[in-house]
């Protein structure tokens, strides 16, 4: 993975998220996919212990294993991070400065940290939270423990829309972490990205390049990831 900062203009990595069968796994190590998503939240459709064990997980030879959680207790996160290998911990749900510095310090020290900043219909309640979040966390962390946002689309399943939000308000700030774009993702859209004055870092997909929940579309994925690889200076 290709650890620049956010202003650098190069093609967005790649996120495939909702991971459940070991073949297509491999399909996507095989493309070089930069992050792998597993999701352990169980109210998910796409809950990988459904489906692998976490040592299942633990033997998959990839440095970015991704785990979603979901307002996790801090101790079961850094026991599944443990026992699965994670490299990276998603936050998707509704957790505060205080828990995430408690999970940073419990977390061994090379995995990192994404925190999902949901994006709902009201622009003027968006406009408001982002800039908190940026906010308290600019006055809260010195350093900062979260190493990405991740912005997406606001649900009451938390993710999983494949609803695209108004991208267009990003430009309104100045995101100061690398940030991963969520939310609807596909070909039809994906020329959007040249409205972003800011760059995402990386895209996560899941939803759009699904036959059916946790079941992937491999040639289709193949072909998105060969799109947005191609496409020069970031922008496509």
């Amino acid at each position: 993975m290709n650890l620049q900062p956010a202003s650098c203009k190069r093609p967005p990595e790649l996120k495939v998220c909702g991971l459940t069968k070991p073949n297509q796994i491999q399909e996507l190590i095989a493309m070089k996919v930069d992050f792998l998503g597993f999701i352990f939240y169980k109210k998910s459709p796409r809950y990988v212990l459904n489906h692998l064990a976490l040592e299942d997980i633990s033997k998959i030879n990839h440095s970015g294993k991704t785990g979603v959680f979901v307002n996790e207790a801090i101790d079961k996160i850094v026991e599944i991070a443990e026992k699965a290998q994670l490299h990276f911990i998603q936050l998707h749900g509704d957790e505060n400065n205080d828990f995430i510095l408690k999970l940073r310090e419990q977390l061994q020290p090379g995995s990192k940290i994404i925190k999902v900043i949901r994006i709902g219909n009201d622009e003027s309640e968006n406009r408001s939270k982002i800039a908190n979040i940026f906010d308290s966390q600019s006055t809260t962390y010195s350093p900062n423990p979260i190493s990405y946002y991740l912005f997406d689309t606001d649900s009451k399943a938390f993710g999983g829309t494949g609803k695209q939000f108004d991208w267009t308000l990003l430009n309104e700030f100045e995101i100061p972490l690398p940030y991963f774009l969520s939310g609807g993702i596909s070909e039809d859209n994906i020329e959007h990205l040249d409205s972003l004055v800011q760059k995402p870092f990386a895209l996560d997909i899941n939803s759009k390049f699904e036959i059916d929940p946790g079941n992937k579309d491999i040639g289709r994925i193949k072909k998105f990831s060969s799109l947005i690889r191609k496409s020069p200076e970031g922008t496509i």
